[in-house]
């Protein structure tokens, strides 16, 4: 993970919690992880029925809010949809966007996905874009050709945006909720190929300072070799992210490798 740019850890609970359940998750994650916030960002991306309950606990700490989806419409007759006014209402700094179960059972397409980032980013919300390929896509070499497509559709949708405006994710769908992970190597292969994209699409400067999570079963026992490669800048956290302890873990290890990367800049000024 570069030096320059701070580390994200972001919890997604999906269509998990009560409201009861994410108040006591909140209450134990607050303090476990208020010491690593300078060093950190960190996000709980709660469902609706949670996320005002979530956005008033947070509200006075380090630790951000966030929504796991959103309409690109401010109001209107979108019966069941949640818009980006809404999502800020309750306390919302940051939403996920084109999350590959969105994409894959929802149907949602590029297009949509880069509609719902560009009004996440008009709105003042941190947009944490998601990409990936399935497996078979994968077997079938066409991984670049899927992944690029998600990237220049919503790149193509934004106007200007600055590093620190826009996270993206890369997830591949073969390693979400199976247990298989993809190898720190893979990871830095895909995400190197993303952040050389997005430096064609939106300038070398954007491309060095944007952060790109890793989202793909990432857990306390794997992070660190995940978070040591050179463009990973934090995990979008699933399964691992639903017991404050181990969440409260994964941002410790995100810590750890500021640690060591400023370790490692000293060394080398020193030689």
């Amino acid at each position: 993970m570069a030096a320059q740019r701070k580390p994200m850890m972001a919890a997604n609970w999906k269509m998990n919690k009560l409201v009861r359940e994410a108040e006591d998750y909140a209450a134990k994650l607050l303090p476990r992880v208020a010491d690593s916030t300078d060093e950190v960002d960190v996000a709980v991306f709660a469902p609706f029925t949670s996320l005002p309950t979530v956005g008033r606990m947070t509200e006075d700490s380090a630790v951000m809010a966030g929504a796991q989806n959103l309409y690109f419409e401010d109001s209107g007759a979108y019966t069941g949809e949640v818009s980006a006014p809404m999502i800020k209402d309750v306390g919302a700094e940051a939403v996920i966007v084109g999350h590959s179960e969105r994409r894959e059972i929802f149907g949602e397409t590029d297009e949509t996905v880069a509609r719902k980032a560009a009004k996440a980013l008009e709105a003042g919300l941190i947009p944490v874009v998601c990409v990936g390929e399935t497996k078979e896509e994968r077997d079938a070499g066409g991984m670049w050709e899927k992944v690029s497509g998600q990237v220049r559709a919503v790149m193509d949708g934004l106007d200007s945006p600055s590093g620190d405006s826009v996270v993206f994710a890369y997830e591949p769908i073969w390693a979400i909720g199976t247990g298989e992970t993809a190898s720190p190597e893979d990871a830095q292969e895909a995400i190197g190929q993303i952040r050389g994209l997005l430096g064609e699409l939106g300038g070398e400067e954007f491309a060095h300072s944007v952060r790109i999570l890793y989202g793909g079963s990432i857990k306390p026992s794997n992070a660190a070799d995940i978070m040591a490669q050179d463009d990973v800048d934090g995990g979008l956290v699933g399964g691992a992210s639903l017991e404050a302890d181990s969440f409260a873990e994964l941002v410790e290890v995100a810590r750890q490798s500021v640690a060591q990367n400023e370790d490692d800049a000293q060394e080398r000024m020193v030689e």
